[in-house]
């Protein structure tokens, strides 16, 4: 009896401050796809009204997450059509959402479980929040990441329901898709280095004025607002508004697993009226992975000599690098003995694009034989170094009175370097594939010459 009466309070309390944890999500949301709290809760019970409400906000989310341009003059069924297939990208694979209607005429609560997923799944709030910060410094972006695809669409080329391509496409219609794609892009390239002259300019001109020791400069931001100091009101309505959203989120934060357990009831209620068809996927999901030492016997010995193969293997790594050095040192002593003796033009030139190719292939050799680190992705801030020649141009992580942890250009500039480079190896081993491939099929038609280009 205490218990039931116990749960029931439990209950009121949560029933209380659901209105707050919704009010504190939509409120951490971005102004321009923020939702009224009552669109979450008319959704609950499936009401039509909240379908072209829910619809416009995943539009406006999902279009603010890939960068890209949006208006509200945009047609709802292309706003669909969007919706689904950045959802369907994303991993999202609950077959109800993508049967729903064209005109967004039902399936709110479809659109709620799949707004929750994707605050839960792709942590929503806070790439929202990251990209959309009001930015008063010089930044660009760094990313050394590999380009891997989502977990679910690893080993399959599925694509989209609805949305699949023709069985035939003209091939000078993509020649002509890839020659518009490469003038684009070295447009892009060429006002990209445009905006870094001129940012150096801005930094160096300006070296020394800022109160920050650590910055030294203005960013573009600070030198507009000096030389025109009444747009700071704007600036200041910008933060005010970045700050609002900053103490819904802390807010949202400490009401998060009340929302949870609203939309357990949500996922109960669907239950109830036979709208939930688990697949084998979410099951497997769902029961994890067995551990090993409990249903595997053997697993503690196995594991015991994977450990001592790691040993091995990093004994035998250290004495290859004993190995590689020792025979770096003799082949450096042997090439500058015959550089000295060969001084003839231009072979400085040559020997250094030899060097700099093979440092490159052993750094990459190096960076695929090391463990894996931290790599960076994510907006850096650009600090000009003008004390340093060797490395001008910093990134740096944020800014603070003490020394910030930072890289510089250069360090940057290599890791881009090893991984073109192994790009580019990949690229010649897929195209001498499909070379091969196209011979093959080429030796089984009788009368056609293929003529490579």
């Amino acid at each position: 009896m205490r218990r039931r009466q116990r749960e029931q309070r439990e209950q009121q309390q949560r029933g209380r401050a659901l209105p707050g944890a919704v009010g504190a999500l939509c409120r951490a949301l971005p102004p321009r796809g923020r939702p009224a709290p009552d669109t979450l809760r008319r959704a609950r019970f499936d009401r039509p009204q909240a379908s072209l409400d829910f619809w416009r906000l995943l539009y406006t989310l999902l279009k603010q997450i890939h960068g890209g341009k949006w208006t509200e003059s945009d047609a709802i069924d292309n706003q669909i059509r969007f919706v689904k297939s950045a959802l369907w990208y994303h991993g999202y694979g609950r077959p109800e959402l993508y049967r729903l209607p064209s005109d967004g005429s039902a399936g709110s609560r479809e659109l709620l479980l799949a707004f929750s997923w994707l605050l839960h799944r792709l942590s929503l709030l806070e790439q929202l929040l990251a990209q959309n910060r009001v930015k008063t410094g010089d930044e660009t972006s760094v990313c050394t990441c590999e380009d891997d695809l989502p977990n679910s669409q690893k080993g399959t080329t599925e694509i989209a329901p609805e949305y699949e391509l023709e069985d035939r496409v003209d091939v000078r219609y993509l020649q002509w898709l890839n020659g518009r794609l490469r003038f684009q892009w070295r447009s892009l390239h060429a006002q990209h280095q445009e905006q870094c002259k001129l940012l150096h300019k801005i930094h160096l001109f300006t070296s020394g004025s800022h109160t920050d020791q650590i910055l030294g400069h203005f960013s573009v931001t600070e030198t507009d607002l000096v030389r025109q100091p009444e747009n700071y009101k704007q600036l200041l309505q910008l933060l005010e508004s970045e700050t609002m959203q900053l103490e819904s989120f802390l807010e949202w934060k400490q009401l998060e697993p009340v929302y949870w357990q609203w939309m357990e009831t949500v996922l109960d209620n669907m239950a109830e009226e036979g709208n939930i068809c688990e697949s084998q996927d979410a099951r497997g999901e769902k029961s994890g992975l067995p551990k090993a030492t409990s249903c595997c016997p053997w697993a503690v010995s196995l594991t015991g000599q994977i450990d001592r193969l790691s040993r091995d293997l990093m004994t035998l790594r250290d004495q290859l690098h004993k190995l590689v050095t020792h025979r770096k040192a003799a082949w450096c002593e042997k090439v500058k003995t015959r550089a000295e003796e060969l001084q003839k033009e231009g072979f400085s030139a040559t020997a250094r694009k030899v060097q700099e190719s093979v440092e490159l292939k052993l750094l990459d050799l190096t960076h695929l034989c090391a463990p894996k680190k931290n790599k960076m992705h994510g907006s850096c801030r650009l600090v000009f170094r003008s004390k340093h020649p060797a490395s001008k141009m910093g990134f740096g992580r944020s800014v603070s009175k003490e020394r910030v942890s930072a890289v510089s250009a250069t360090e940057v500039i290599r890791e881009l370097q090893m991984r073109e480079a192994s790009l580019a190896r990949e690229l010649k081993q897929l195209q001498e594939e499909c070379r091969q491939r196209l011979g093959e099929i080429a030796e089984g038609l009788d009368g056609v010459i293929c003529i490579s280009p």
